[in-house]
């Protein structure tokens, strides 16, 4: 593999009288000594062999040690390239077509990154998204987003926010009218779905993910579940559960159940939606931060699991986002904030039970967001972030 070490504990050639020192061995500052005159009568001696020093030995082995291990790095880089690109499925033309979208922040602000992360309703008895998919991704009418998060990503790749917007929501959908905001998945895909979240935030969307329940729940299980505190006993009347006051332990199905229920709760779907936040917050805290990090085996079991039900738009490429997770490697799960949009209260339209903008507070936080100043806004404004523990 690196056959000039060999031939320089050899003993060099001896120069010509057409050429100069070995060129190696002058760059290591161990040229030969030059041969006696002709002139002298007598024929040039052999350089003499020079034994190397410690020091220099340690440099030589130093460099093939960096050498092997920047060479294992890059294959192991291209073995997981490889593997996450496979699982990976890709949506075509999310972006294409969109008239009107935002402008991209000026500054270093434009070097946040915002991302559409999307979960689906339609329950299906197979994956619906990512390289397991064995059903179509959106029919028509057939299923709207259950979830809707913004993902910011800070232009110093130290802090970042999940910004829900609750799925009842009352928006203008493009070239749809007024709706739930989750509609726009039904009416028109992954498209319309980001077309309508950056007309109502004013946020340029970077890049979309879509996950369905089959990959929320294999996540779960894969880090071995998680635990949720309930602080008050509270009764779901639509799946007749009733979940005692304390600490639970959930395995995917569980998670399932207690991310899902919108009856019994004080608030209905806006603490379903703190509900989701808390517990994507306690997986990324307690099981990646403390668990996957000693254990690489384990953290690449998980990457494995979530890019195997993970769409994303087509043109995010998987060194690109190896890439963002290279450049957060300073990146905290405890600099992560939470938040939901504002809101001003529930209403009812056309039989529709909705939740109703609170308009001024919203352009305060997509205003942060673009700004890329979410800290700030939040430092501001500490009851609109979730709290650890919710209903």
């Amino acid at each position: 593999m690196f056959p000039s070490i060999g031939y320089l504990s050899r003993t060099p050639p001896m120069a010509g009288p057409d050429r100069g020192p070995n060129t190696a061995m002058s760059l290591l500052g161990l040229a030969p000594e030059p041969p006696l005159s002709p002139s002298r009568g007598r024929p040039s001696r052999r350089p003499r062999r020079r034994r190397w020093g410690p020091l220099r030995k340690a440099l030589v082995g130093l460099l093939v040690c960096l050498m092997v291990l920047i060479t294992g790095a890059f294959g192991l880089l291209v073995y997981v390239e490889h593997r996450l690109s496979g699982n990976i499925h890709r949506i075509p033309g999310v972006f294409e077509g969109l008239e009107h979208r935002p402008s991209e922040p000026s500054g270093p602000a434009g070097n946040a990154v915002d991302i559409l992360v999307v979960g689906t309703d339609r329950r299906s008895d197979v994956a619906t998204t990512g390289s397991d998919a064995r059903a179509a991704e959106w029919i028509p009418g057939a299923q709207r987003s259950d979830a809707l998060m913004v993902l910011h990503i800070g232009a110093d790749r130290r802090t970042g926010s999940v910004i829900s917007i609750p799925r009842d929501t009352w928006v203008a959908i493009p070239g749809h009218g007024m709706d739930k905001i989750n509609a726009a998945f039904s009416y028109g895909g992954p498209s319309l779905a980001v077309e309508t979240v950056e007309s109502l935030t004013g946020v340029r969307i970077e890049h979309l993910a879509v996950v369905d329940w089959s990959g929320f729940e294999a996540l779960i299980d894969q880090v071995g579940g998680i635990d949720v505190n309930v602080p008050d006993p509270v009764r779901d009347s639509a799946h007749d559960v009733t979940w005692a006051a304390g600490e639970h332990h959930l395995d995917g199905s569980g998670a399932l159940a207690y991310v899902g229920q919108r009856y019994g709760l004080p608030n209905g779907d806006l603490d379903r939606v703190r509900r989701q936040q808390v517990v994507l917050r306690t997986l990324m805290q307690d099981a990646l931060h403390q668990e996957m990090r000693k254990d690489p085996r384990m953290l690449l079991g998980f990457l494995d699991t979530v890019t195997r039900h993970l769409s994303v738009d087509s043109g995010w490429s998987t060194r690109e986002m190896l890439d963002l997770a290279l450049s957060m490697r300073s990146f905290r799960t405890v600099d992560l904030a939470y938040l939901t949009m504002p809101t001003r209260g529930f209403g009812d339209e056309g039989g529709k039970s909705v939740v109703y903008a609170d308009n001024r507070a919203s352009r305060g936080l997509w205003g942060a967001v673009i700004a890329d100043e979410v800290a700030d806004w939040a430092a501001r404004h500490p009851d609109r972030l979730t709290p650890t523990v919710v209903s």
